[in-house]
């Protein structure tokens, strides 16, 4: 008999631990890792990050598998320009992205020879030092660092390869109503809004990118040699803030 009530009970703090973590993860904060280049240089590969649900409200895709199925969002609040964000690709609403939102519904936004206009007006920046990432082929390649302004006086480092790149041109669109245009801070590695992304529904979006609460480097160490495992964790990126 005590077996079996020791037994119920255990059953009974899984499933509620199970619950908690569920609503955690649903409406308060969801755990996420950068997967590719694309937001280099503010954040890098084996980087992972809490993103507040609440932020901007809750939608289907703020649960676990978008479920339930229902349509707009609930206690919403608009992102601003700059807010790192995660949002469900539009095209399959199932894969996670994180890209950084540039336009809001009604601009109009287009780049020339690298240089980003929104409504019409150039976006200053300013030059910094390079940045050396070595891509997929274990070459070392040299980008321009720049600190970019928004209109809302967001700024934020960008990098750029060359101002002749393939997406460095980019003819003027409009945004619609309830739809937003992200960008990459990598500018000439980023699958985006320029590219297969499009613009990002309001109701894809699964929440601001927060702080970073882990990093490590997967080119450093190995993995079955534990010796190495503290060259590769990032320490002086813990617990470092996004903006």
């Amino acid at each position: 008999m005590e077996k079996e009530e020791s037994l119920l009970e255990t059953i009974k703090t899984i499933i509620l631990a199970v619950v908690i973590a569920v609503l955690i993860r649903s409406f308060l904060f969801e755990p996420f890792k950068i997967p590719s280049s694309s937001m280099y240089p503010n954040l890098y590969i084996g980087d992972f990050l809490f993103v507040s649900k609440y932020t901007y409200g809750y939608s289907r895709h703020s649960f676990p598998f978008s479920f339930p199925p229902f349509s707009g969002r609930i206690w919403s609040d608009k992102p601003q320009r700059g807010d790192v964000v995660v949002f469900k690709f539009p095209k399959d609403n199932r894969t996670d992205f994180i890209k950084r939102i540039i336009g809001l519904p009604g601009d109009k936004i287009k780049l020339e020879n690298g240089r980003l206009y929104i409504n019409g007006k150039m976006l200053p920046r300013e030059k910094g030092e390079d940045f050396v990432l070595r891509n997929s082929f274990g070459h070392a390649e040299r980008y321009h660092r720049y600190n970019e302004t928004l209109p809302n006086n967001v700024k934020h480092d960008i990098l750029e390869i060359s101002d002749e790149e393939m997406e460095d041109d980019f003819a003027e669109v409009v945004i619609p109503e309830d739809n937003y245009f992200v960008m990459g801070d990598n500018r000439d590695r980023s699958d985006d809004s320029r590219v297969s992304v499009g613009f990002v529904p309001f109701e894809n979006l699964v929440g601001k990118a927060r702080f970073l609460f882990f990093s490590y480097d997967p080119d450093e160490g190995a993995w079955y040699k534990p010796w190495t495992w503290a060259k590769k964790i990032r320490w002086s990126r813990l617990f470092n803030k996004i903006n």
